[in-house]
């Protein structure tokens, strides 16, 4: 029933998206139209569509996954995604908007003079938006394999082919829509379920998730073990095993587990007595109810550093988001885009107050997760464990077709953002034909890459995005904005210092996987260190050559900051 209910979701989902799309396509001609819907969409509107761009698979699906593994460590996410429009509404959007470019490669040949800067800054964009795509696909191959069984390449198939439908067909005018009814609906697809889930857990007598010990079985339970896994069992406990455990093939036996670490082989089937102790995947940590409430709480060696550097990193990387900032180019003026600005945190924040509670949920009546690893699924599974039956199945759907509308309508906007930028670098007589061309390379690229990678979750994959964008953009985009004294030259060289630091430490979390130590945290999380050094470069390399600063600054400072009809002479 459950897998009836998915399939109905996905396929009234894309019937709908679909039609958006095809309706898109008669009003989507010139390039314009493609690139920044011809300047005119309203402050609400754009605002909704950013809200549904920005809650991607790590909003939706990883932010109840991180709560769940990792406690009130991880409620730094959603402030840090909300924060960054803060500083985006102060800093960025009506400065960029009244600069007239239609992408930040744009801005940055327009403000610098540069074609030499203007290559670098579309190779970031790419990176950010390769990166970012990367958690979309992965999340929806696990959201169906998850729920139906079906191979992970299902999902990315659906992503991808609605995507190059919208994007290629419509362009921003065409996805912007879409996007901005998406918002809604995945608004209501984790509002609705959440209230439910709250009644049924209330009429359960509200069972206290903040245990004295780390989770138990509170029935009966049977977990399949999918991929080869190690786990760390924190007590001694007997299970019925059919498959390998430990290197030895059992068939039906019960296989006393001692405290420590296991090895179980893919496909092997496990048993839990009632009250068994709940075996964590060896990359979680195992807590107790008052550390998994506690921030902070387990005293991780150099945990303070990493919380704030990835912190600083999504704060940041917001700031220079290639696919958010596009969209404030759809503005009507400067003061619009500050309006669309000022709307979008309290949206977001209006989103954030469920993936805690789905996480709180999953601790509950979910926490077979924490041993399998599939931690972004929490949200997917609780409404069949928490109400078996017609209910459950329904409201399973429902978060399929959010899930499915998070992965969608994030990847449609970052195409978009990608194609815009790589049509417009390109010398080229059809810029319409340039930018379908740019939608088919922005997807092909992290799907190339996607079957090469380790296990890696939504909200490391898409912080990764956003500490290049923190390391790159932000520093481009601020010195630019608000500094008379940049120069290419110094652009350049904190462009390259800062993006390809943090380009290269994501290919290194992507294909070595997570370790430990002081350098391989620096490396995994490394926008504490990388972004400031990034501005330092920038402004060092840029007094070094203060008489190369372009002749037009004052008269491009003037264009930023005053109100639009101002003569700039």
């Amino acid at each position: 029933m459950t897998a009836l209910a998915v399939a109905a979701a996905l396929i009234a989902l894309v019937a709908l998206l679909g039609t958006a799309g095809v309706r898109s396509r008669r009003s989507a001609r010139a390039a314009a139209d493609f690139q920044v819907a011809s300047r005119g969409v309203t402050p609400w509107w754009n605002a909704s569509a950013i809200s549904g761009e920005y809650i991607s698979a790590a909003a939706f699906l990883g932010s109840a996954g991180l709560v769940l593994a990792y406690g009130a460590d991880m409620l730094w996410l959603p402030i840090a995604g909300t924060a960054g429009y803060v500083l985006l509404l102060a800093f960025v959007t009506a400065p960029l908007r009244r600069s007239g470019a239609y992408s930040v490669p744009d801005f940055a040949e327009w403000r610098l003079g540069s074609r030499s800067v203007r290559r670098i800054v579309t190779g970031c964009v790419c990176f950010v938006g390769w990166f970012y795509l990367l958690p979309q696909f992965r999340g929806a191959g696990v959201t169906l394999r998850v729920l139906t069984g079906a191979p992970v390449w299902t999902g990315w198939a659906v992503v991808v082919a609605v995507a190059l439908l919208l994007a290629a067909s419509g362009g921003m005018r065409g996805i912007t829509a879409v996007q901005a009814v998406q918002f809604w609906l995945k608004l209501v697809a984790v509002a609705v379920p959440a209230m439910v889930l709250l009644t049924v857990w209330n009429l359960a007598g509200a069972p206290d998730p903040v245990g004295a010990t780390p989770p138990n079985f509170e029935r009966a339970t049977r977990v399949q073990v999918r991929t080869a896994a190690a786990v760390t069992v924190p007590a001694a406990v007997t299970v019925t095993v059919r498959g390998r455990v430990d290197g030895a093939v059992r068939d039906g036996e019960r296989v006393p587990l001692a405290p420590g670490r296991h090895t179980i082989g893919a496909g092997t089937d496990i048993r839990f007595p009632a009250g068994a102790p709940v075996p964590h995947a060896e990359r979680l940590p195992v807590q107790d109810g008052a550390t998994w409430a506690t921030p902070f709480g387990r005293a991780e060696e150099n945990g303070l550093f990493r919380t704030y550097s990835a912190l600083l990193g999504v704060l940041l990387g917001t700031m220079g988001l290639p696919h958010i900032l596009m969209r404030f180019y759809t503005s009507a003026d400067g003061a619009a885009a500050r309006r669309t600005a000022a709307l979008v945190p309290v949206l977001l924040a209006l989103f954030s107050v469920f993936p805690a509670l789905y996480g709180t949920l999953g601790r509950l009546y979910a926490p077979e997760l924490l041993m399998t690893g599939d931690t972004d699924a929490t949200l997917l599974m609780l409404p069949q464990r928490m109400l078996p039956g017609p209910g459950g199945a329904l409201l399973t759907g429902l978060v399929t077709a959010g899930a499915f509308a998070a992965f969608i309508s994030t990847s449609c906007g970052i195409v978009v953002a990608l194609a815009g930028t790589i049509s417009q670098s390109v010398r080229r007589r059809n810029g319409v034909t340039a930018f379908r061309l740019g939608v088919v390379l922005a997807l092909a690229a992290p799907l190339a890459v996607l079957p090469r990678i380790g296990p890696q979750g939504a909200v490391g994959l898409v912080t990764m995005a956003l500490c290049v964008s923190a390391c790159s953009l932000c520093p481009l985009l601020v010195l630019g904005i608000w500094w008379r004294g940049l120069t290419a030259a110094g652009a350049a060289a904190g462009l390259l210092a800062g993006g390809g630091f943090a380009v290269a430490a994501g290919l290194a979390r992507l294909f070595s996987g997570p370790s430990a130590g002081w350098p391989q945290d620096v490396l995994a999380q490394p926008a504490a260190v990388v972004a400031p050094a990034a501005f330092a470069v920038m402004i060092v390399v840029s007094l070094l050559t203060r008489r190369r600063v372009p002749r037009r600054a004052d008269r491009a400072l003037m264009k930023l900051h005053l109100p639009e009809g101002t003569p700039v002479r």
